[in-house]
């Protein structure tokens, strides 16, 4: 009798070798997806967003009429108030559109200017030392100062964007707020503004007036323009209606 013998089984298959968290070991791991953060940060501050390439057509000639607004008058002087308010130590800006931006880009001398108005202890923007240099960190020093200035009492309609002064897209918007700014310190009166006082106008104040109850009860015997008048032109010794008129020669 002959004895079968059976084949060997074949071998199992050869089993991954696998990490900790269960996932196979291989490259994958080592890879990245975009830049580190510390390599963001620096294409990020290596890109210029107010350089830009020419505009033509309608929108030039809508940036030709938003530049023809600068005031070139109105930046020596505004120049000179926030050298007075904050100190020389802001230094002062190259003459021009231009020039004017590039001082107050990064919101340094905007962030000094708004404190200077405050008390001491009470100062509203944090100004960071060494100044910022990334873009966004720029952007967002400005933007405290937009906070603060709308804080202090400058109506929105006065307040500029931040892209109008990063981007220049229209600096007599900036012009406008620093203004508002100095007639609104003009106008509080309370000894934290430097400078010539005629340097800006004082805004309107409300006029209130308190009546007492006697006052009031008058009032109400006064007949208004809204009821008519028996004063002025009137038909007074006038023909009645339907009637000729009487012509004595």
């Amino acid at each position: 009798m002959v004895k079968v013998v059976p084949p060997p089984p074949p071998p199992p298959p050869p089993k991954s070798k696998m990490s900790p968290l269960g996932s196979k070991t291989n490259k994958i791991s080592s890879w990245r997806i975009g830049p580190s953060g510390q390599e963001l940060q620096g294409l990020i501050s290596s890109v210029n967003m107010a350089n830009k390439g020419p505009s033509y057509g309608l929108s030039r000639d809508v940036q030709s009429k938003i530049e023809k607004k600068y005031d070139d008058e109105l930046e020596e002087r505004l120049v000179e108030w926030i050298v007075a308010q904050c100190g020389a130590g802001v230094g002062r800006p190259e003459r021009g559109r231009l020039g004017f931006q590039v001082w107050l880009k990064n919101g340094i001398v905007l962030s000094e200017l708004v404190n200077s108005l405050y008390p001491e202890g009470s100062k509203p923007v944090k100004i960071p030392k060494p100044p910022p240099t990334m873009v966004f960190k720029q952007m967002e020093q400005v933007a405290q100062f937009l906070k603060a200035a709308e804080d202090y009492g400058v109506v929105k309609t006065d307040i500029f964007q931040t892209v109008d002064l990063f981007e220049g897209k229209d600096i007599a918007a900036v012009q406008r707020t620093v203004m508002a700014l100095g007639s609104l310190a003009i106008t509080k009166n309370d000894g934290h503004y430097r400078g010539d006082p005629t340097w800006f106008m004082k805004k309107s104040q409300e006029y209130k007036r308190d009546f007492s109850d006697s006052q009031l009860k008058e009032g109400k015997n006064v007949i208004g323009l809204q009821m008519g008048t028996n004063k002025g032109a009137s038909q007074a010794g006038m023909t009645g209606y339907g009637r000729p008129r009487q012509i004595i020669s």
